[in-house]
């Protein structure tokens, strides 16, 4: 039997034993025989008889209280009629005859016995069950995004002349197991499956593919030093995690959920570790570290770092963030990239949101003609109805000085079905910088489901 029924089953069982739930014609004393042998039980081979028969005063005052069809006039059972005893005193039925249960009682005490002593027995298994399973503080989640949808103008690249409009669908599932060791600490391991390849139709729902296999997305560990200070260190976890940028806004997009801040929010997609300080008056200030897996704070690895301000009201929010990183084509020259971004939201009393972020960046390392970029970003979004409407634009990735600038323009809907479930359509549309190649448009719509 599996974990999951063992622990469905166990009170069934308990409630078996104890008669509450019990038909005590399918009681026998077989079933009762291993739990015989408890000193404080008498062997069924003490007892006069194994049946109550009709005429004895212990059946007919059963029939009396009870009004059971198992006393029908047939022999019964010393277990059947101490089950059915059990049931009467635990459910009261109206009786009145205190004297004639307690009589029973004594009468039916051994047989009572070693139903408790089953009952113990039951308890002890179900106490070890709960010992190998899930302890207090440790949870499970689970997320399923299933999307569907089309682009055109995409296929133009591989030579389809009249895009790629083929409707396509992608899943991903998600697991996040979550435990804690102190009660103000955390650990957290990410295990994730799906199919979204990179550059598939519905890629800007941010689907991970990991080819239909499981895999452990991410381990983290944070931790509270003293009582503003929290650090947090991991695997897979991005290196501006704890971070606070200042944006209101939550759309589904891949290439506008950032905000704006696209490079100085530093991921390395390695080891990571971070900490932040909450001065407790609104200001909160962060660093951060991100390696890869080739080294870690030497000449061979791929190195970033960063460091975060912000300050949140009741209403309106600002924040600064700068990256420093380091790229696999200028480590040999010892060049780095450095960003710095910018971010702000404001609140209305209507429930409305508007969000804005620029990002900066010096590209060390690249000609003189190249060697800046800049994003930008506007979105608004609110609740209308039921769900969340909300649209935006800005720069599709980093963008170059002196090259056209790529802007994409999204809008979508999030409706809540239920608790667990929730609708998400988007529409976009990529203005292309490259001579020749038509704008990209997209229709997709995502189901998330969470438990």
């Amino acid at each position: 039997m599996k974990l999951f029924q063992k622990l469905i089953a166990a009170p069934a069982l308990i409630s078996l034993a104890s008669g509450f739930a019990v038909n005590a014609a399918e009681v026998n004393q077989t079933e009762f025989s291993p739990f015989t042998k408890s000193s404080e039980v008498i062997s069924t081979d003490d007892f006069k008889s194994d049946m109550l028969l009709p005429g004895d005063w212990a059946y007919d005052s059963l029939k009396d209280l009870s009004k059971s069809p198992i006393f029908n006039g047939s022999p019964v059972h010393r277990f059947a009629a101490a089950s059915e005893l059990n049931r009467l005193i635990a459910g009261g039925d109206g009786l009145m005859n205190y004297s004639a249960i307690d009589r029973l009682s004594d009468e039916l005490g051994s047989e009572l016995a070693i139903m408790k002593g089953r009952v113990d027995g039951l308890e002890a298994r179900v106490n070890t069950i709960e010992a190998g399973s899930f302890s207090e503080t440790s949870t499970v989640s689970f997320k399923v995004n299933m999307a569907i949808g089309a682009v055109d103008g995409k296929g133009i690249s591989t030579g389809v002349t009249d895009g790629d409009e083929a409707l396509n669908f992608q899943y991903t599932f998600d697991t996040k197991i979550k435990t804690s060791f102190t009660g103000d600490d955390s650990l957290t391991v990410a295990i994730d499956s799906g199919n979204g390849a990179s550059g598939g139709p519905v890629d800007e729902f941010g689907l991970n593919n990991t080819a239909d296999q499981l895999k452990v997305d991410g381990v983290a560990y944070k931790f509270p030093i003293g009582d503003n200070l929290t650090a947090l260190v991991s695997d897979g976890v991005d290196g501006s995690k704890i971070f606070t940028t200042a944006c209101a806004y939550g759309g589904p997009s891949d290439t506008l959920d950032d905000c704006g801040n696209v490079n100085a929010n530093i991921d390395n997609a390695g080891v990571t570790a971070m900490a932040e300080y909450d001065f407790d008056n609104g200001f909160t200030a962060a660093v951060g570290y991100a390696g890869n897996e080739t080294g870690i704070m030497t000449d061979e690895g791929i190195d970033a770092y960063a460091a975060n301000v912000a300050y949140t009201g009741d209403n309106f929010g600002v924040s600064a963030t700068y990256g420093n990183t380091e790229s696999t084509a200028i480590v040999a020259a010892g060049e780095v990239n450095t960003y710095v971004a910018l971010n702000a939201f404001c609140t209305f009393d209507n429930g409305m949101s508007v969000s804005a972020g620029y990002e900066l960046g010096d590209l060390g390392g690249a000609t003189p003609a190249t060697d800046e970029s800049v994003n930008y970003f506007v979105g608004i979004n609110g609740e209308v109805g039921a769900g969340e409407l909300g649209a935006a634009f800005g720069t599709s990735g980093g963008q170059r000085e002196g090259t056209d600038e790529e802007l994409m323009y999204e809008a979508y809907y999030s409706y809540p079905l239920n608790d667990g479930m929730t609708i998400t359509p988007l529409v976009f549309v990529k203005e292309q910088a490259t001579a020749g190649t038509p704008d990209q448009t997209g229709v997709m719509v995502k189901t998330t489901f969470k438990f």
